[in-house]
C-alpha cells in the first residue's frame, strides 16, 4: 500500500513539473537572453563559404517564450545563412523560420555562414544584416550578423606553358597548385597569393617575383585570439626541381606553408644562381624555411624564422649569405630543428660544399646550439665553411679557429641579452614576432635588420 502511495506521488510530482515546464507566457516582458548582440564574421572571400558561427538563446523567464518567426531582415540578399535549432532559414521561403519554442530555463542554438555576393570593388566591403525574433507577445528581439567580403581572383591547376605576367591588386586564390614548366618563365608583382590546402607552387623554368606575399587562404581564427594566418603548415610551399635556373625572390614574404623552399638537387653550377633572395620573410612554416640540395644560392638581408625543421638547410653546393636573420622560436613543437644546417652530405649522397659564406647575420634561438654543421664520413668530400661579424648561439669550437670564424659574437645562455632578448617582440602567448633589433640587442650592424 506505501508502495503505491510513494510511486503516486512520483507521478503527481513529475506530472506537476511537466505542466511547469509547459506552461508559456506572452506578456511582452518576457524576453529572450543572447550569448552576444551581435555575431562578428572573419572576413571571407566573396563566393567563397565561411566557417560556421554559433549563437545561443536563452530563456531565463519564469515561463515558456514561443517564437512566432525568426527571420533575417534583408531576406536572402546579404549571403548569411541561418540555421534555427535544426531549422534552416531556406531563401526560397522568405528566409523565415516561424513557430518555435523555447521552455523556462532552455535554450536554442543557432549556426550562422556567409557566401558573399561579389561586391565589383577592391576593398573588403562590410556586410551586416539583423538576425529578428518575432516573439508571440508581439515583442522583437534581434541580433546583429556582421561580416566582411572581399572579391578575389582564383586559378585553379593552372600551368605555365609560355613566360607569363601574373599582377593584380585584388588578391588571388590558387587551387591545386600552380606549375611552371622548364621553357617558361612566372612573373609575379604587387599581389597576394592565397594558397589553399596543398597548393603550392613547382617551378621546372624559372620564377621571378618582386613584393609579393605568399600566404595559406584561411582569413577566419582558430581561436579568439589567433588567426589562421599564425598557423604554420596552411599550404604545400614552393618547389625549385633540378632543372630549374635563375629564380629570382624580391621583397617577397612566404608565411604559414609546410617546407617554404626547397631547391632540388642537381648539378652544381657555379656560374648561374639556382636561386637569389633578397628583402625576403620566410616565416612560421610547418617543416624547411629554405633547403638548397647541391646548389648555388644567393642570400641578402633575408629573414627566416620560426620552422618546426631548419630555418635554413644547406646540403653541399655553394650558399652566400649575407645580412640575415635566422631566428629559430618555433612556438608548436619542442623538437624543433635548429636555425642552420649545413653539410656535405645528405642520407647516402655526398654533396661537396664548395662554400657556405656567412656574412654580418644573427643565427639565434631557444636552444642553447642552433647551428649544426656535419661532416661527411669519406673525409676527401670538400667542406668549406666561414663566418665573419656575425652573431652564432652556439659553443665556441675549444680550439681556436681564425680561418673559419672571423669577428664571431658567441652567444651563450649565460649573456646578460641572448636569444629573444635581442628583438622588438616575441610575443609568445599571442604568436606574434618582430625581429628587428632591440636597442639592448649586442648584435647591432647584423642581421637584416641593422640598427
Amino acid at each position: 500500500m506505501m508502495k503505491r502511495i510513494f510511486l503516486f506521488l512520483i507521478a503527481m510530482a513529475m506530472l506537476v513539473a511537466c505542466n511547469d515546464n509547459d506552461s508559456f507566457t506572452a506578456s511582452p516582458s518576457a524576453r529572450l537572453t543572447f550569448s552576444t548582440d551581435t555575431v562578428k564574421l572573419d572576413t571571407v572571400f566573396s563566393t567563397i563559404g565561411s566557417a560556421t558561427y554559433t549563437l545561443w538563446v536563452y530563456n531565463n523567464a519564469s515561463d515558456g517564450i514561443k517564437i512566432k518567426s525568426v527571420r533575417l531582415r534583408q531576406g536572402n540578399q546579404t549571403g548569411f545563412r541561418v540555421n534555427v535549432d535544426g531549422s534552416y532559414l531556406d531563401n526560397t521561403l522568405g528566409s523565415v523560420v516561424n513557430n518555435l519554442e523555447v521552455r523556462k530555463g532552455d535554450s536554442l542554438r543557432v549556426f550562422v555562414e556567409i557566401t558573399a555576393p561579389e561586391n565589383m570593388q577592391e576593398l573588403p566591403k562590410t556586410i551586416e544584416d539583423d538576425l529578428i525574433f518575432a516573439l508571440e507577445s508581439g515583442v522583437e528581439q534581434r541580433v546583429c550578423l556582421h561580416g566582411c567580403a572581399w572579391d578575389a581572383l582564383q586559378l585553379r591547376n593552372l600551368v605555365v606553358s609560355h613566360d607569363t605576367l601574373i599582377q593584380s591588386f585584388k588578391p588571388i586564390i590558387i587551387y591545386g597548385g600552380i606549375k611552371v614548366d622548364s621553357a617558361a618563365t612566372l612573373t609575379i608583382r604587387n599581389t597576394t597569393l592565397y594558397f589553399h590546402d596543398q597548393a603550392g607552387i613547382d617551378v621546372y623554368g624559372t620564377l621571378s617575383t618582386d613584393s609579393v606575399l605568399m600566404r595559406g587562404d584561411r582569413l577566419d581564427h582558430m581561436f579568439s585570439y589567433l588567426p589562421y594566418d599564425r598557423v604554420s603548415g596552411q599550404w604545400r610551399g614552393l618547389q625549385f626541381h633540378s632543372s630549374s635556373f635563375g629564380n629570382t625572390l624580391i621583397n617577397t614574404e612566404i608565411r604559414n606553408a609546410e617546407d617554404a623552399i626547397v631547391c632540388d638537387s642537381s648539378s652544381l653550377d657555379s656560374q648561374h644562381r639556382r636561386l637569389y633572395m633578397e628583402r625576403c620573410i620566410v616565416h612560421n612554416n610547418k617543416g624547411v624555411g629554405l633547403e638548397a640540395n647541391n646548389a648555388y644560392v644567393g642570400l641578402l638581408n633575408c629573414q627566416f624564422s620560426n620552422t618546426l625543421k631548419e630555418c635554413v638547410a644547406v646540403y653541399g653546393g655553394a650558399v652566400i649569405m649575407h645580412n640575415c636573420t635566422l631566428a629559430q622560436f618555433y612556438p608548436f613543437s619542442a623538437d624543433r630543428g635548429p636555425a642552420l644546417r649545413f653539410c656535405n652530405f645528405k642520407g647516402e649522397n655526398n654533396y661537396p660544399l664548395e662554400a657556405f659564406t656567412c656574412i654580418n647575420s644573427i643565427i639565434t634561438g631557444y636552444a642553447d646550439d642552433v647551428i649544426m654543421g656535419e661532416m661527411a664520413s669519406d673525409s676527401t668530400v670538400t667542406y668549406n665553411f666561414y663566418f665573419e661579424n656575425c652573431l652564432l648561439r652556439t659553443p665556441q669550437p675549444e680550439e681556436a679557429d681564425t680561418i673559419s670564424f672571423v669577428n664571431v659574437l658567441w652567444e651563450t645562455p649565460k649573456d646578460s641579452v641572448q636569444g629573444k632578448q635581442h628583438f622588438r617582440l616575441i610575443d609568445e602567448d599571442n604568436l606574434q614576432y618582430d625581429f628587428h633589433l632591440d636597442s639592448l640587442s649586442t648584435a647591432k650592424g647584423m642581421g637584416c635588420y641593422p640598427l
